[in-house]
């Protein structure tokens, strides 16, 4: 999954968890960018790209993200690593 999907998805996922059909996510954004985007949405968040993406991140991994950029790249690391094991 290239890139650019990933980031469509993403931003499905954000629409749906923070209930808002307007919402457009970029690389810099971060939680004080979206109203509600607290730490009970932040833990919805993550369940809900694991459950879109069939993937799940360590807490470490978690706790790295400082923004949706770094959040999709590692959404799409784990998606590559999944098809390399094949």
């Amino acid at each position: 999954m290239a890139g650019r999907q990933i980031i469509e998805e993403l931003n499905e996922v954000f629409c749906d968890v923070f209930d808002d059909p307007q919402i457009k996510i970029f690389e810099a954004m971060t939680a004080k960018d979206i109203d509600g985007w607290d730490s009970l949405n932040h833990i919805n968040l993550i369940v809900a790209v694991e459950k879109r993406f069939r993937i799940k991140f360590t807490t470490k991994e978690i706790m790295s993200f400082e923004n949706v950029g770094q959040f999709a790249n590692a959404v799409e690391s784990k998606l590559s690593h999944m098809a390399q094991k094949g």
